[in-house]
């Protein structure tokens, strides 16, 4: 697998891909945070020129695996495993006579060699150096036995002193500690990993599979979601879309991002809302505009107004700016939709000289009234 290097892949060198069997390779994406590990399935595609098997971003299979550390490293399964080894040591005396009966069948074997050498007629020495290579082999084989025997039957009989106990219990409080130190080199905790684990097979779907083999035997399974993409991650919040969807009833597109940051919200982003940005998130939501909604409502146009009281689009600005007519603006460059007037023309606008409304100010309980115009 290599040496641990310096980059923060966790599993460099233990993932195998959960599809085909074959060891997964590393790359590094650069991010702002920095390096983002990939877990590639790559082999195939290298030899023989097809597509990659898997890919897999390694930030989140990373991270379940140094939980999965930090909870098994607690002072609950480190007594439950000195218990085990307790458990198996004795046991010692059974498996000590099991190799001792190997070593007595080699034993036996060596000697029913030798008989056979020694019965052999000297004169036919094709047949005597057959049976003294044989001899030979049965006591390499006897002595092998009695040295296998002799070292494991010293390595099961290491019991685990009170100091030694007290270490093991110990690094219940000094991993955690370790793992989480910002100090800690990446290449330290690749070495501490490679101590436990053997490896670990990556499927991805709709979630990732991680199944864990650790030295010994051991295996445990992790569900990690699968990471999403950045366009997702990027979606401004349902909320936010609704209240766009909300205010254009009373606001403008300008009003409403004005109202949006006064609430402190923030664009997927995580930008300042802004006029263009609120037409933006419309257009992508398809929301119906503040002009559509007014026509909707039945507001009229300055040329619908203009036409039906017959007058020209200029004296109708003139009119709303004068408060004789009620109008809404429909978006930020003050384009308005005016309310409808009616079968009639009110009352305040009948007898107004159309063709110089400039000389009238707003309209008092009573009526119209002249001014002259100062020029």
């Amino acid at each position: 697998m290599g040496p641990p290097g310096e980059e923060p892949a966790l599993l460099q060198g233990l993932v195998l891909c959960g599809v085909c069997g074959q060891r997964m390779t590393v790359r590094y994406h650069a991010r702002k945070v920095g390096l983002n590990p990939y877990y590639v399935c790559q082999r195939d595609g290298i030899e023989h020129a097809q597509r990659i098997c898997q890919s897999i971003s390694g930030g989140s299979i990373d991270a379940a695996i140094g939980d999965l550390l930090l909870d098994m490293m607690t002072p609950v399964t480190l007594e439950v495993a000195l218990a085990v080894q307790h458990e198996l040591q004795q046991r010692l005396d059974d498996a000590d006579r099991l190799r001792q009966q190997q070593v007595e069948r080699a034993r036996y074997e060596a000697d029913l060699a030798q008989q056979r050498y020694l019965q052999v007629d000297p004169n036919n020495r094709f047949v005597a150096d057959a049976l003294e290579a044989d001899w030979n082999e049965k006591l390499r084989a006897l002595t092998q036995a009695q040295d296998n025997c002799a070292k494991q039957k010293q390595a099961d009989r290491a019991l685990l002193d009170d100091e030694s106990r007290q270490q093991i219990m110990a690094l219940a409080t000094d991993f955690p500690q370790l793992w989480r130190d910002p100090r800690t080199p990446d290449r330290e905790r690749k070495r501490i990993v490679r101590l436990l684990i053997e490896d670990v097979a990556l499927s991805k779907g709709e979630s990732i599979t991680a199944r864990v083999r650790f030295k010994g035997g051991a295996t445990q399974t992790r569900i990690v979601p699968a990471p999403q993409p950045a366009w997702r991650i990027w979606l401004t919040s349902k909320e936010v879309i609704a209240e766009i969807d909300r205010l254009p009833d009373q606001h403008t597109e300008g009003e409403i991002a004005a109202i949006l940051n006064e609430g402190k919200l923030r664009s997927g982003h995580g930008c300042r809302f802004t006029r263009p940005l609120v037409a933006q998130l419309r257009r992508d939501y398809h929301l119906k505009t503040r002009f559509d909604r007014l026509r909707e409502a039945g507001m009229l146009t300055i040329a619908e107004v203009a036409k039906q009281l017959g007058i020209c689009t200029s004296t109708v600005h003139d009119w709303r700016r004068s408060g004789l007519l009620n109008a809404h603006a429909y978006n930020d460059k003050h384009q308005y939709l005016y309310e409808r007037l009616g079968q009639t023309v009110p009352r305040k606008l009948q007898g107004i000289k159309r063709s110089d409304p400039r000389r009238f100010t707003q309209v008092p309980p009573d009526g119209m009234k002249e001014v002259q115009d100062e020029a």
